[in-house]
């Protein structure tokens, strides 16, 4: 029997992990200089975490894997998306009480949703996202945005745009859901499954309508804009303005309402314009939410956050021929020439791995020749060779890759001729070598 991995999932090979450690420690780096703490929730969370009350969302009413244990009437649903798993910890462990707020959260992780798999769309995917709760303003709309966009442009990425619409408070909603029920009544019966059960649940999401986007009924659907009260409306005035005032392109989308209920007055998608995005263009999308703390139990207090795919952001680097990632060189290969200098030359490569280096050795008793290629594919600085003679002696030879300079050395000197080396190739070339042994000193 031929093993494969089920459908909508995918393999991260050793020779391409590389690209997500670049992207992971670059999330580190941003989250830090913007003072964004991280969480970890747990994969799977009771269903009713994801699934409140009349949600008209398709990741509840199609996506999520749901299941109950044997023996137990308890169902608990796999993590479809980080915000409701967040506002969950915020309140259990009480964040609302910390004396500062508001609280500024990252995450990581995978998640899982039962839709059809596509290019830059899996069953179980990967997202970094951020959650800031226990404040309410325009800017920090503004800082949030901007802290991913920072990210996105720091890799190289041009072919963005940032999509941002408002869905005003709950006033300014109720009138426009009223208004849009009048304006798809005597049309709904012809119009999709979906939007028949969203005009009942939520007819905002209407809008967001894969199906019937070319009808006529859905080409003079009345403005959200119309709708607002004072109070929405400068408030989303102003996340405009600050964008501004950071230079971050935008356009107005009066269609764009996101794909989740929870979400209230800014909303917004950064999407690639690249052609071999395809129908799968969004890099990172969220928004603001005013309700979901309190659901869970929590004050009357607001929350703003998104998350970016990590597998659609490689995509669009892909599509804009941006590298990541290059699988890194070893520092050292040590080269063992005789099957008696096995043990020494694992105890070399021991040596050589505590003091920081990155290192390898050959188990397969290959011809000098074969080790030597090695070497030159995984780009080794220098090689360490070992025989019967060096065994004698108590000394290795290290060759230099790059000068061809090749000394021998007693065994008790190893580590400080290497340390040599790097700091000349470091002087000479202006790089740091940064090695392990290095950051602990």
């Amino acid at each position: 029997m031929a093993y494969q991995m089920p459908r909508g999932t995918q393999d991260i090979l050793p020779k391409d992990i590389s690209k997500w450690h670049q992207l992971e420690e670059m999330i580190r780096q941003f989250t830090y200089v913007y003072g964004y703490d991280e969480i970890r929730t747990p994969i799977f969370e009771h269903t009713n975490v994801f699934k409140r009350g009349n949600d008209s969302s398709d990741m509840v009413n199609k996506e999520m894997y749901t299941f109950t244990l044997d023996n137990s009437s308890t169902s608990l649903t796999l993590r479809p998306e980080g915000t409701a798993g967040v506002c969950r910890s915020f309140v259990e462990h009480k964040m609302f009480g910390e004396p500062d707020q508001p609280v500024k959260m990252y995450y990581v992780g995978p998640q899982c949703r039962h839709e059809r798999p596509q290019k830059g769309r899996q069953r179980i995917f990967h997202q970094f996202g951020v959650e800031v709760i226990g404040a309410k303003h325009p800017l920090l709309d503004v800082e949030t945005i901007s802290l991913g966009w920072s990210f996105v442009s720091a890799l190289g990425l041009k072919d963005m745009k940032v999509l941002i619409n408002t869905l005003g408070d709950d006033a300014s909603r109720d009138a426009y859901r009223a208004a849009l029920k009048e304006h798809f009544k005597n049309d709904i019966d012809s119009m999709c499954a979906d939007c028949r059960r969203r005009y009942e649940q939520n007819p905002l999401r209407i809008l967001d309508c894969k199906v019937d986007k070319e009808k006529e009924i859905m080409q003079n659907i009345p403005k959200m804009q119309d709708y607002l009260n004072e109070e929405s409306n400068a408030y989303f005035q102003q996340v405009l303005r600050g964008l501004e005032e950071l230079g971050i392109p935008y356009e107005v989308d009066e269609r764009l309402v996101r794909g989740l209920d929870y979400y209230t007055h800014t909303v917004f998608e950064v999407v690639s314009v690249n052609k071999e995005m395809g129908s799968q263009s969004t890099v990172f999308a969220g928004g603001r939410y005013d309700g979901l703390i309190e659901y869970f139990g929590g004050p009357s207090i607001s929350g703003i956050g998104w998350a970016m795919g990590l597998e659609r952001l490689i995509l669009a680097c892909e599509a804009e021929g941006i590298e990541l990632g290059e699988e890194p060189a070893l520092d050292a290969y040590v080269l063992c020439l005789s099957p008696q200098a096995a043990l020494m030359s694992l105890r070399v490569t021991t040596q050589l791995r505590a003091a920081g280096y990155r290192s390898d050795m050959d188990y397969l008793n290959r011809s000098f020749k074969a080790q030597f290629k090695t070497v030159d594919r995984r780009h080794a600085k220098i090689a360490v060779l070992i025989g019967e003679t060096e065994m004698e002696q108590g000394t290795v030879n290290i060759k230099e890759i790059a000068t061809q300079v090749q000394q021998t050395v007693a065994m008790d000197d190893l580590i400080d001729v290497v340390d040599h080396i790097f700091e000349a190739e470091e002087e000479s070339t202006g790089h740091c070598a940064c090695h392990a042994h290095e950051e602990e000193e």
